[in-house]
């Protein structure tokens, strides 16, 4: 089996090579099945593990997902991205140890959103969401850096769905530091297209250059990843 070094190479590896199709397995038996369908990497889904143990989305404790997490990456031979949903944690210095923790597990790839989980408020503050991103870099650059790590912005599946303020976000995201970007819930043509064009054309520096060719892929093979 590779190592968890090879299967990150591998996984950065297809980022830079073009688009590709990353399903999402919700248990060992369908990573295992996924796998032999050839894929060349596996996301987990947050949802979909919770739903397989019965209970709601974003019910399910860290530690159970960074278990989730062993697991899948135990049991195959490709990359796995953790859905790590906000990090289980507000604090940007909090998020940085989720995602030491996460790292820690071999994922190859990690995302971490800017959904409160509280329907009242439910994206976190511009300022702290970005802050929030730029812990997760820091984290994963402390980790040795080849671990690939996409910031998504929620609005559009938490009822607030602002294609203005998703771009936003996104830009300030790329140059935070993230390798990918994505925003699920988007679900038109047009407006895909308007947010990967908006995104892409305003990352002009070499720091975001890989953000925004990434961002397209991410909108590209997996829109309606949760």
């Amino acid at each position: 089996m590779p190592s968890s070094a090879e299967k990150r190479a591998t996984y950065r590896r297809l980022h830079e090579s073009g688009c590709f199709v990353i399903p999402n397995p919700w248990d060992i038996g369908t990573a295992r099945y996924m796998q032999g369908l050839g894929f060349n990497a596996l996301a987990s889904t947050s949802a979909g593990y919770a739903f397989s143990l019965g209970l709601p989305d974003g019910a399910v404790t860290r530690d159970a997902m960074l278990a989730h997490f062993r697991e899948l990456v135990a049991v195959t031979d490709v990359p796995i991205n953790a859905d790590f949903e906000n990090g289980y944690a507000d604090a940007p210095e909090a998020v940085a140890e989720s995602v030491r923790l996460c790292i820690a597990t071999g994922v190859a790839g990690l995302s971490i959103e800017d959904s409160t989980s509280d329907p009242a408020i439910p994206l976190y503050d511009f300022d702290l969401a970005v802050a929030r991103v730029r812990a997760a870099r820091a984290a994963v650059d402390k980790a040795g850096g080849d671990v690939v790590f996409t910031a998504r912005s929620e609005g559009f599946v938490r009822g607030r769905p602002d294609l203005d303020e998703t771009v936003r976000r996104l830009k300030a995201f790329a140059d935070a530091g993230a390798d990918c970007l994505y925003a699920p819930g988007i679900k038109t043509r047009e407006d895909i297209a308007a947010v990967v064009k908006a995104v892409c054309a305003s990352l002009l520096s070499a720091k975001a250059l890989r953000a925004s060719v990434n961002a397209c892929r991410a909108f590209c093979f997996s829109p309606s990843t949760v």
